[in-house]
């Protein structure tokens, strides 16, 4: 008769991971800490416009297309459901 092995896996510990007195930083921030060393990233503006973007459109501009457009696609289905023989 064989040796019989326990195949189940142990259970994670989240209580005993938490208190661990040193975490290691993960893979990204020890490649980034390391890139910025002799590199540091310059000042970036909070909410920064994106690149290739033009200027953005006021909110009432893009309210009066919203309802535009739906007072069309009333009008349009007005104008079906009034050319549609019954």
């Amino acid at each position: 008769m064989g040796q019989q092995h326990d195949h189940e896996e142990p259970e994670f510990d989240i209580k005993w991971a938490d208190g661990a007195e040193h975490k290691e930083p993960s893979a990204r921030a020890r490649m980034l800490a390391a890139r910025w060393k002799d590199n540091p990233p310059g000042p970036v503006p909070f909410r920064g416009e994106p690149e290739g973007v033009g200027p953005r459109r006021s909110s009432w501009m893009s309210t009066a297309i919203v309802l535009g457009s739906v007072a069309a696609v009333v009008v349009l289905l007005g104008w079906v459901n009034f050319r549609a023989p019954y």
